[in-house]
């Protein structure tokens, strides 16, 4: 058995310096030197070949782990595949952890069935059909040999989930469903090192690769600080990649600190015609971020890596716990200053940081959608959906016709007058199909913005799929039309908010209140949203259209320049934020959660953490002893000559 284990660490390593370790998902439980395998645990994530399913890891603090989800707008993807050494042959148990999605809201039909075959045949069972928590699905029992092609196999396109697959020897083995139970489970099956593995020791580790983040990291690896940039996404960029496609808002490079939003203007490609929310992938260039971080020598870049724990001294945090997305390897980063940049104050939280949370009619979440004409010529080379699903598309696209199926499981819009439909009007309406998918199919607003985001993005595709099956089935409308792109990731506007030595107020905004350390520019209106009247009736509690605040009532005079002390803990001593998880009631969050402005905090942040570095002090103090010499760096800033503005 040792021998074993030194084998499948020597392994690892090899794999790992290789970057294939995705390739190898078997884990395999066993008890006794001698004794067979009575456990393969295959974690979806880990597929060999995805296909059309893509990961989907935003939900990892609530249920455990990353999943594959089978996002294909109403046709179903191409399947995921894989292949397993079991070492023996026999009877096995399956069980597949997994879920019905729309159980939540108690509605029939179980949109997200699959299949899961073993080389090439279907088991009996139909998975993502029962329960609304996940839980593992028991898939009843099959001989298998000594190995096997797996595969899922998505039946309908429309969300189903698969977190991983069990084959049990042992036919009454009951895994853990949930909680300390599956992952200790996951950890012990998987051959997991109880201790995380050491990734570094850094000046600065910021958590969190949105425009905040990456500009915070960006910015002070450039000051001369060693940097870890930790992003559990293949992209930098957060709301403003090309996962969410949300435009990037607010003035930056603004006197009297016109170098201040230098580093961003180098990350974001410069507005234009195409310039939008949910345009094509090409608008918001994610290599661009990228590449920008990777030219930093300082800068080491850790993608898809979820921070997950935090290891408190004397009130200070000394390294987080990241977990690989696809690997489930553990590994910390420590560090002597960190930023929380999660936008959902991940990491103050758990360092026990003073945070606020609205727990009612707070800001929701989006997932931006579109549509667009089959019958078009040059439609097929720029559809998004043919990455994910190229086989149906190939047929789908040489047709001028586009069905789509009855969501009877979606949100029921057949008898209201929603954005994009007949005489609807108000603050969204536009004409026809611009009034689809835009940023007011909003959700969530009573919902708790941590451990109900799974179903605020479920209610949200729930709603686009029933308005897409009312306009093509009961109006008859669009019959050369689908659904072009549709964001599973999440576009947040509001969660948790940390406390620091000054709370930013909207009545700040309004009154022009002038703080001595006035640090980043602040230019967008106090923008809150809250539900739809006209859209509440029969959906209390559930909204999906939101309305944005306008009037006098919040306006103010811009740049206006928002202090420093929004930007540090004030009782976790070696902590900084940016992004809009920064020290701002709800109401003030309006005015300052646009990401241009995010990413002037981060750039903020880079120089005072150099500074914390050359006087080997706290963020606090750079407030109270060295606030001229963070004011001199604003002059400069950290951009490079070639994109700061004209004199």
């Amino acid at each position: 058995m040792r021998a074993s284990l030194a084998f499948r660490k020597i392994l690892t390593t090899v794999l790992r310096a290789a970057g294939i370790l995705g390739c190898c998902c078997l884990a395999v439980m066993s008890i006794g030197a001698a004794a067979k395998p009575t456990a393969v645990l295959l974690e979806a994530e880990q597929f060999r070949e995805l296909g059309g399913w893509v990961i989907d890891q935003q939900f990892m603090d609530q249920m455990g782990s990353p999943y594959l989800l089978a996002h294909g707008l109403g046709d179903p993807v191409r399947d995921a595949v894989t292949s397993v050494t079991f070492g023996q042959s026999g009877k096995v148990r399956v069980w597949v952890r997994t879920r019905d999605w729309v159980a939540p809201w108690k509605a029939k039909g179980a949109p997200g069935r699959f299949q899961v075959l073993i080389n090439g045949k279907p088991l009996k069972t139909m998975f993502g059909t029962e329960g609304e928590p996940w839980h593992w699905q028991d898939g009843g029992t099959v001989r298998v040999g000594r190995t096997a092609e797996i595969a899922l196999h998505d039946l309908t396109g429309f969300e189903g989930r698969c977190d991983a697959i069990l084959f049990s020897f042992d036919l009454a083995f009951r895994p853990p469903h949930d909680g300390r139970g599956l992952a200790d489970f996951r950890r012990r099956t998987l051959g997991l090192s109880e201790q995380p593995e050491a990734a570094g020791n850094y000046d600065l580790v910021v958590v969190g690769g949105g425009i905040a983040g990456s500009a915070a990291a960006i910015t002070a690896a450039r000051s001369g600080l060693q940097v870890a940039l930790v992003q559990d996404r293949p992209v930098l960029g957060g709301n403003g990649s090309s996962e969410v496609r949300v435009w990037p808002e607010g003035k930056i490079q603004q006197p009297p600190y016109p170098h201040i939003g230098d580093v961003v203007a180098e990350m974001l490609t410069p507005r234009d015609a195409r310039s939008g929310n949910g345009k094509g992938a090409e608008v918001y260039d994610d290599e661009r971020k990228l590449a920008l971080a990777r030219a930093e020598p300082n800068l080491k870049l850790f993608l898809e890596c979820r921070v997950n724990g935090v290891e408190i001294q004397s009130g200070k945090i000394v390294a987080v716990i990241a977990q690989e997305v696809r690997t489930a390897r553990r590994v910390r980063l420590a560090g002597r200053w960190f930023l929380d940049s999660t936008g959902d104050a991940a990491v103050g939280a758990l360092a026990g940081a003073d945070h606020e949370t609205t727990r009612e009619q707070h800001m929701g979440a989006s997932n931006l959608w579109g549509v667009e004409d089959t019958g078009q010529p040059q439609f097929f080379p720029q559809c998004e959906c043919k990455d994910t699903n190229a086989l149906n598309w190939e047929a789908t696209g040489s047709a001028a016709t586009a069905p789509f199926p009855r969501c009877p499981w979606a949100v029921d819009l057949s008898q209201r007058d929603f954005p994009g439909r007949k005489k609807a009007t108000g603050q969204w309406a536009q004409n026809g199909l611009n009034s689809l998918g835009a940023w007011f199919w909003e959700s969530g607003f009573d919902r708790d913005p941590i451990a109900d985001v799974e179903r605020m993005r479920d209610l949200n595709l729930r709603a686009m799929y029933g308005a897409w099956d009312v306009l093509k089935n009961v109006d008859h409308l669009y019959p050369n039309h689908r659904l072009r792109w549709a964001a599973y990731i999440a576009g947040k506007r509001e969660s948790r908010r940390l406390l620091g030595d000054v709370i930013l107020t909207a009545d700040d905004f309004r009154t022009g209140r002038v703080f001595e350390d006035g640090a980043f520019p602040c230019s967008w209106h106090i923008d809150l949203h809250t539900p739809e009247p006209a859209f509440q009736k029969g959906h209390e509690g559930e909204e999906f259209i939101s309305r944005a605040t306008t009037g006098a009532g919040y306006q103010y005079r811009s740049p206006y320049w928002a202090p420093y002390r929004t930007l540090y803990s004030r009782n976790v001593a070696n902590l900084f934020m940016a992004g809009r998880d920064i020290s701002v009631t709800h109401d003030a969050l309006g005015a300052v959660r646009v990401m241009r402005t995010c990413g002037a905090m981060g750039e903020i942040v880079g120089l005072a953490a150099s500074l914390c570095k050359l006087h080997d002090c706290e963020p606090r103090a750079v407030y109270e002893r060295y606030l001229p010499e963070l004011k001199a760096l604003m002059q400069r800033g950290a951009g490079k000559p070639d994109t700061r503005p004209a004199p």
